[in-house]
């Protein structure tokens, strides 16, 4: 794909949603590295609804250590992996509280460093919280990157190296946002919504559906 047609699918997408934002529910960056860690093979629905009653009650690290893994895991149980998710989630709150006085670093090394987060958390995080101009690769952005010609590539990692380079520095901000968006909820990965996209004469895809005659 050709910079002239990156920079007109983008274009497109802003034009659509100037200020994207993560469909996860958060106040602070903790809330919302809690929230990603949990969002692991889970919806945003899903993390939502349960992070909810829990930032009432404890939205810190301190508040979240003192609860322990047997005090945390009822407020999660209804999400995927739970228990392993609750013993990453108390030890990352002592590891804050030990080494980063109870913030959140805005270092990637600092960020993967925590038990439980690798380098999509820490991307996610890098963008949303602290604005760095990062794009975490999930499987709705991995899909829409090769589909699209974005930015083609057999590993995540790939995707991501490829993105970054191939985005135009004004949509880099954005970007993470707006194409996990067009993959949740168009171009979905059994059955894309490609008489209604927005950039499918610019898409490259070979199997685009069609609608109904």
């Amino acid at each position: 794909m050709n910079p002239a047609k990156r920079r007109a699918i983008f274009l497109r997408l802003r034009a659509a949603d100037p200020k994207p934002k993560t469909e996860l529910h958060y106040r602070t960056p903790f809330e919302l590295l809690v929230a990603v860690m949990l969002s692991a093979q889970a919806t945003d629905k899903s993390v939502n609804k349960a992070t909810l009653p829990l930032f009432r009650i404890a939205h810190t690290p301190a508040a979240i250590l003192a609860l322990g893994v047997e005090g945390l895991s009822p407020f999660i149980k209804s999400i995927g992996l739970y228990n392993n998710k609750a013993k990453s989630i108390i030890a990352t709150c002592r590891l804050l509280l030990e080494r980063h006085a109870g913030a959140v670093p805005e270092s990637r090394e600092a960020l993967e460093s925590l038990p439980g987060v690798g380098r999509k958390t820490a991307n996610v995080i890098l963008n949303t919280a602290f604005g760095k101009p990062t794009m975490a690769v999930d499987t709705h952005i991995f899909r829409v990157a090769n589909r699209t010609g974005l930015a083609r590539g057999k590993t995540v990692r790939a995707v991501e190296e490829k993105l970054l380079k191939a985005v135009p520095e004004e949509f880099l901000l954005n970007a993470h946002h707006w194409l996990i968006l067009h993959g949740r909820y168009v171009c979905k990965a059994r059955h894309p919504l490609c008489p209604t996209c927005r950039i499918e004469d610019l898409c490259e895809y070979r199997h685009k559906t069609h609608a109904p005659v």
